[in-house]
């Protein structure tokens, strides 16, 4: 069996990518990839079809996910290859829109920790990186690391082995990444970092630009190692090119305070990547409006109760495609979204025959076209 990975063009205009073969051999398996794919690309666009991209979870057969600790790295690597064998199987017996992919999972920690945090890791919960600077007069003579920094070149080691495994094709997931002024913030104790956006706004802004140095110099090498499409860090959709990032201080400050600190950095990042997909876990409904300003912003999931998150699918229904946590209550064929609206219907399964029934009733229930 031979499968040349397709080729991407990002247009210049939209941010988005255009498709164009560079193989017509491949097995069915590699094919029903590659239609995936192509189905997200179209579902990204918001202008043509299909509104609605299905994803059910079927994990039973799984065991636990290894902590991402630095003495788990082994267990890490094994746990992500057998995940994508699973899903990369699955795709010959559950007609839904996954896209398998290498998962070098993390916790929020890995650009802290470059810097100099330190990193406290829970033996039931993933990594957190404890604040290294506490006032502002401190930022001037924080260094900008390298990406060889331990935190960084352990994700490439690991991502390098999955790659190394699965073949020059396989989709790489995106680490866990924070927007710089989010990493910022792990990096400074909040018990100061927030009167510092008032009191020492440059000194916030000299940290936030380091953070934003090295999370660029990562993501350049990363795209240049494994390919400019991949899964999102959170949730696990498929971007043909772009960055994905979460952005979960904002609920905290005032929307001027978004518009100075906040918003430039994510127009540079979505300019510079040609696209943008975000998470926000934050009560940050007085951000939505200035959301809408970020260029190319092809996907926002939002963690929220269900009546905010019913409200955010109409909001942003004739903006972005939306990939939330809640769905809907009840059975899933009753699930209905705002007719402009482009959404990703998640919900899982407890067995192969619920999964396959899920997606033959859903695909009719929510008029998918392919």
């Amino acid at each position: 069996m031979s499968y040349i990975r397709p080729s991407y063009e990002v247009a210049r205009d939209s941010g988005i990518t255009s498709w164009s073969r560079t193989a017509q051999t491949m097995g069915d398996t590699e094919k029903g990839i590659a239609a995936r794919k192509a189905r997200w690309c179209s579902f990204l666009d918001m202008d043509a079809p299909p509104r609605h991209m299905l994803l059910v979870r079927y994990d039973h057969e799984l065991p636990p996910r290894p902590m991402p600790h630095a003495d788990e790295v082994a267990a890490r690597i094994d746990w992500a290859w057998l995940l994508y064998e699973k899903q990369f199987a699955a795709v010959d017996w559950l007609d839904d829109d996954a896209v398998p992919h290498l998962h070098p999972y993390t916790g929020t920690e890995i650009f802290a920790a470059a810097f100099g945090c330190d990193v406290h890791q829970p033996e039931e919960s993933n990594p957190f990186a404890r604040p290294l600077i506490h006032r502002a007069s401190q930022v001037a003579g924080l260094k900008v690391p390298e990406i060889t920094a331990e935190s960084l070149s352990t994700l490439f080691d690991i991502a390098d082995e999955l790659r190394r495994r699965a073949g020059p094709e396989a989709v790489m997931r995106l680490p866990d990444i924070q927007s710089p002024m989010d990493i910022a913030a792990l990096i400074w104790d909040k018990n100061t970092f927030y009167m510092a956006l008032i009191e020492s706004p440059e000194a916030v802004r000299e940290l936030a630009a380091k953070v934003r140095q090295l999370l660029t110099c990562f993501l350049d090498e990363w795209f240049a190692r494994y390919g400019k499409d991949f899964v999102a860090h959170y949730p696990d959709y498929y971007m043909p090119a772009g960055i994905t990032l979460s952005e979960d201080e904002i609920g905290a400050v005032n929307p001027d305070m978004f518009h100075d600190f906040f918003l430039p950095e994510l127009v540079e990042l979505s300019d510079r990547y040609g696209g943008f997909g975000m998470h926000c876990c934050a009560n940050a409904r007085h951000q939505w409006p200035a959301w809408k300003q970020i260029p190319n912003m092809r996907l926002l999931n939002v963690a929220q109760p269900p009546t905010e998150t019913q409200d955010a699918y109409s909001v942003f229904a004739d903006h972005t495609a939306q990939m939330h946590g809640w769905c809907g209550d009840g059975d899933p064929q009753t699930w209905r979204f705002p007719e402009a609206s482009h959404a990703v219907i998640s919900t899982g399964a407890s067995s192969r025959d619920e999964a396959q029934r899920l997606v033959a009733s859903l695909r009719v229930s929510q008029c998918q076209i392919r």
